[in-house]
């Protein structure tokens, strides 16, 4: 009998990883969905998904997270709004250390179990961002650009050892990171909530609609599926047009 492959899913308490938990649980994976919420984890635990609670911004936990996962999502994320000469440097510093740092922690230490393995599929949740910026939000914008890189990089390296590396990069997704964004953004630009979703978020989208979080999982799926051998070192665009402009 063979045994499931195990993949390892952070930021999965709710939105995209709570989706891709579940999208890869109904394909056979056994996973492993890491969040700092712990309320939320429970609701998604269940049917091939195993809870752990976990601060991903606490560097000096990571090595006691699985490292033996064949594949690895790299999701968690925050956002903060404001302008660069009013960001908070602690913020900033946060943001990078759990956007980019700790999915750098994670891929080192899971790498050595993938190319042990001859197999394995690093999937990092980058967004628009990745490719383009967007005013009051350099914290993020840096993180995503660097996230980018990274996936790179990894992809090149693990390539001999059968490892693929790749981003998704949607637009603006149907999450709690996007709600709370247009509560910040109304502050910020004077405008009431449903403004702010039409007149900044969707703006530069020609499909004008919030993306669910199970499209984004159908993109990881595939990432991850019999047919990914090959697609490695890329971003898959799920912008609804924005980066057409």
């Amino acid at each position: 009998m063979t045994t499931p492959r195990r993949a390892l899913v952070t930021g999965a308490a709710s939105g995209i990883g709570a989706a891709c938990a579940h999208r890869l649980a109904a394909e056979g994976l056994r996973v492993v969905a890491v969040d700092y919420d712990a309320d939320g984890l429970q609701a998604v635990a269940g049917d091939g998904i195993d809870a752990v609670q976990a601060d991903l911004s606490d560097l000096d936990r990571l090595p006691d997270l699985p490292t033996d996962v064949d594949v690895l999502v790299n999701n968690a994320g925050v956002q903060l709004v404001a302008p660069v000469e009013q960001f908070p440097p602690e913020r900033f510093g946060y943001i990078l250390r759990l956007m980019l740092e700790s999915p750098f922690r994670l891929i080192r230490q899971s790498l050595p179990h993938m190319y042990g393995a001859g197999w394995g599929r690093v999937v990092n949740i980058s967004s628009v961002h990745g490719l383009r910026a967007s005013p009051f939000k350099a914290a993020y914008v840096a993180a995503k650009h660097g996230l980018e890189g990274l996936s790179k990089v990894v992809a090149l390296e693990g390539a001999a050892h059968g490892v693929t590396s790749n981003c998704v990069n949607p637009a603006y997704v149907r999450t709690p990171l996007v709600t709370a964004q247009l509560a910040d953004q109304a502050v910020v630009h004077g405008l009431t909530e449903a403004e702010v979703l039409d007149k900044i978020l969707l703006e530069p989208v020609a499909v004008k609609r919030l993306i669910e979080p199970a499209e984004v999982a159908e993109v990881v799926a595939l990432l991850c599926g019999p047919s990914s051998a090959s697609l490695t070192g890329s971003s898959f665009v799920l912008d609804g047009g924005w980066t057409a402009h």
